[in-house]
């Protein structure tokens, strides 16, 4: 029964189908769903509006809080819904169409999308599709697995679509921190000192007479799709190790490293993972999204406290933390996105942001998002929020990719997501590159010398070598610095045969 979870009465006469609500979408509208990396999406409304669409087009402006799961970005665009998409994605249909050019995508930090609404350079969604847990007697909105920007969607919209998801555990409430920062110029420090502290409130504050439809769901999340940690994985985690008990020892870090972000993915969770069999103990997380290696460091008695904007969790460990929530919830906290990536916080904390790479260069230029320059992967999400203001901006990547045939260390990035001026320390399994308080010459040696795969590092030394002989404060053959994504292109290898 859902009466229980909808607790303000006079709301129960907007109960509803999903393709009712979904009515209540038109064309060119900026709608606001919630959902961040496959956590708390609405569900049933963005599907209802896919199968609508296939019989009455429209195309709307969909903003989330990052990706979303169920195949949903992948449905809508295969219906033609999306005309624009922000701001951050990882569905491979979604992606072919903002490479060829049908769907406008705005790759954005993570930690701008809602300010820029706030500010007015971004239009307000008319109208806001949140999963919820719950509304309580006030008429607020309880999430559901994920914050992210749900609260400042639905306080921004002139309508808002709740879906109540009887799937999720009804413990979930109590487990998130809604704070909105006031606004300039009169606006107050964000009071977050401590990782563990609450400052805001357990639900979204709306009038309820916002709220226009109700949709009853009973569906999970998807699960994640991280791969078990491999001896690479295994190897830049006990390069970071090392790294961190010599920090320790020169006590330029606490025993207990202070708070650690980590980026989503395979590589930046094993490496987590990594951690389990480190000396370190009573750690702390401040990040965008918990993944295994949380619940993994805190049931090896290794984490104490998470706090992040959304759980996604592959479906073992799904299985074990929802099915034992009430194990788990004195440890985590879920806040806004733009609360989990403030810049201000991040400094503040001295956060250790450990995010993965698809490529970097000689002296220190990262490409998080665009494949040969050109293809857009997935985005930015909210690594550049981390690494500007980090305590440690450190990247993460196997050396070398596609068999071989690909080297992750290059003569010049085919994109720049994250500036030399940004990078404290890259990291393969081959070995870690220590970059602060190094020049250009020597960022370049010390990434060559311990970051590049044997297979790629005379041809990187030669380039070098003679681009140094050419002179410079960063030294570079413009002609030949992007030989190497040409090659690729062109021939499938990143050096001619």
């Amino acid at each position: 029964m859902y009466q229980d979870r909808v607790r303000l009465p006079a709301l129960l006469d907007k109960v509803m189908s999903a393709a009712d609500a979904a009515a209540l979408i038109e064309d060119g509208m900026t709608v606001g769903m919630s959902g961040f990396t496959r956590a708390g999406e609405a569900k049933a409304v963005p599907r209802a509006l896919a199968e609508r669409a296939k019989v009455q087009p429209l195309q709307i402006s969909l903003m989330t809080g990052a990706s979303l799961g169920n195949d949903l970005d992948k449905q809508l665009t295969e219906a033609g819904v999306l005309a624009r998409r922000m701001p951050f994605q990882v569905d491979s249909t979604l992606r072919k169409a903002i490479n060829d050019g049908s769907v406008m995508f705005i790759d954005q930090h993570l930690s701008d999308t809602v300010e820029q609404i706030r500010n007015l350079q971004l239009k307000k969604p008319d109208i806001a599709v949140i999963e919820a847990v719950a509304i309580t007697e006030q008429g607020h909105i309880v999430p559901t697995t994920s914050v992210g920007n749900s609260a400042s969607f639905a306080i921004f919209a002139e309508k808002v679509i709740v879906e109540i998801n009887l799937a999720h555990n009804p413990n979930l409430e109590g487990l998130h921190d809604i704070y909105i920062p006031t606004y300039r110029p009169t606006r107050t420090p964000i009071p977050l000192v401590q990782t563990d502290q609450r400052i805001g409130s357990g639900a979204i504050p709306i009038p309820p007479e916002k709220i226009v439809a109700i949709v009853i769901t009973d569906q999970a999340d998807s699960y994640s799709t991280v791969t078990p940690p491999d001896a690479d994985t295994q190897g830049i985690a006990d390069h970071l190790i090392a790294f961190f008990e010599k920090e320790v020892e020169a006590k330029r870090l606490p025993k207990n490293l202070g708070p650690l972000q980590a980026g989503i993915g395979s590589i930046a969770n094993a490496v987590m993972c990594g951690l389990i069999e480190s000396p370190f103990e009573d750690l702390v997380m401040y990040s965008e999204v918990l993944q295994d290696s949380t619940f993994e460091l805190i049931d090896a008695g290794k984490m104490r406290f998470a706090s992040g904007c959304s759980i996604t969790l592959s479906a073992r460990c799904n299985e074990r933390v929802f099915g034992n929530l009430e194990h788990y919830k004195d440890k985590l906290v879920l806040r806004p996105q733009e609360i989990s990536n403030h810049p201000e916080i991040v400094r503040r904390l001295g956060i250790i942001g450990i995010n993965t790479a698809l490529e970097f260069d000689l002296y220190g230029n990262v490409n998080s998002t665009h494949v040969g320059g050109t293809r857009m992967m997935n985005g930015i999400g909210g690594s550049g929020d981390f690494a500007r203001n980090a305590h440690l901006a450190i990247f993460v990547t196997k050396s070398i990719a596609k068999g071989g045939a690909i080297s992750s260390v290059v003569p010049m990035v085919s994109h720049v997501d994250h500036t030399e001026h940004d990078v404290d320390i890259l990291v393969t399994e081959q070995g870690l590159a220590d970059l602060r308080g190094l020049a250009p010459r020597e960022r370049a040696r010390a990434i060559i010398d311990n970051c590049v795969h044997p297979d790629f590092r005379g041809a990187l030394n030669d380039y070098f070598e003679r681009a140094c002989a050419r002179g410079g404060h960063t030294p570079h053959i413009l002609r030949e610095a992007m030989q190497w994504h040409i090659n690729l292109e062109e021939t499938g290898r990143m050096l001619a045969s």
